[in-house]
């Protein structure tokens, strides 16, 4: 009765499990999901979570971007104010050298009676150009305040709409996580009871760092360093946002592996696919990197005879491919 009871348990936890990340059972009400149902959604739901991570880190790059324009912004206005005070202190100190010699002027803007219409007409004049000239730098600096303030204020709004932006995509990535755990979880279950039903023994899961790595085709200089790179990771886990050390998404893999090579890109698989100039997919050479799907949304590595090396997705980790086991997208040379 116990047993029965625990099976009954069992499918309608396998059931919720099912409602929660979208799969209706092919047969009966009571009846278990599908495995291979199971598998196709857990594999849509590691590509939708890429995705999610992809354009989070692409909010991440951009907002700090803004946020360097904005200290930029700021060292322009403070360049602008200090640069304005000293020419107006060089304007007021040329006139008071030119006026003060005649005796007609006590302090800066104070007229006094001279004894001399001429000198005194001359005085008046000299006062009379100082302030066309200080007219003439106060517009030009106030025209230059304006545009920067416009730019400020353009940036600044650009700057809360990306953070929105920012905030939205961590809470879909937290959604999809959360749908993929679930799948997973399912998917666990599900195959455990079929190793089970079978009376065959589970099979133990490929520790982290033990998968053997294809041999890679030669590359030397800052390529080889690349691969070399990515390919001691094999076996590493795939986690999103993560660049190492035993750890990787798809663009924290290949940004790391550049990095040993002195070149720099961003976490990004988009905007690394814009980062290097572009190689048609019959000029690959190892050290390129490959990007998949459209929008982009996954990159690799490649390292010759036709594979790739990429952190996957969290159940194969880092791992190596075919370069067209996925819609193939464009590829750039780094460098």
């Amino acid at each position: 009765m116990t047993s029965g009871r625990s099976r009954l348990a069992t499918v309608l936890t396998g059931l919720a499990l099912a409602a929660t990340i979208g799969i209706v059972p092919s047969g009966p009400a009571q009846a278990a999901p599908d495995i291979d149902d199971v598998k196709a959604k857990v594999d849509t739901l590691y590509r939708e979570a890429e995705q999610a991570s992809e354009r989070y880190n692409d909010a991440r790059i951009e907002l700090s971007d803004l946020r360097d324009d904005l200290d930029s912004l700021e060292a322009d206005q403070q360049r602008q104010d200090e640069r304005l005070s000293v020419v107006r202190d060089d304007v007021r100190d040329s006139v008071l050298r030119e006026v003060t010699g005649e005796g007609s002027l006590s302090a800066f803007g104070q007229v006094v009676t001279s004894d001399d219409p001429q000198a005194f007409l001359s005085d008046v004049s000299t006062m009379s150009a100082y302030d066309d000239m200080q007219d003439g730098l106060f517009d030009d600096f106030r025209t230059e305040a304006k545009a920067l303030a416009l730019r400020q204020d353009a940036t600044s709004a650009r700057v809360d709409e990306v953070a929105a932006t920012e905030k939205r995509l961590k809470s879909e990535k937290a959604t999809v996580d959360e749908k993929l755990g679930d799948a997973k979880a399912l998917l666990d279950r599900l195959e455990k009871e079929e190793r089970e039903a079978i009376a065959a023994p589970a099979t133990p899961a490929a520790e982290a760092g033990t998968e053997e790595a294809p041999a890679a085709a030669p590359a030397s200089g800052r390529a080889g360093a690349a691969v070399s790179y990515a390919l001691a990771q094999v076996g590493d886990a795939y986690v999103y946002g993560a660049a190492g050390p035993d750890a990787f998404d798809c663009s924290g893999l290949t940004m790391m592996a550049w990095a040993q090579a002195g070149v720099g890109l961003a976490h990004s698989s988009s905007v690394q696919s814009g980062s290097g100039t572009p190689v048609s997919s019959d000029a690959l050479q190892p050290g390129d990197l490959v990007f998949y799907y459209s929008p982009i949304s996954h990159v690799g590595m490649y390292i010759g005879n036709g594979q790739i090396v990429h952190a996957a997705n969290p159940s194969s980790g880092v791992t190596t491919a075919p370069v067209f086991s996925m819609p193939y997208s464009g590829a750039v040379r780094p460098g």
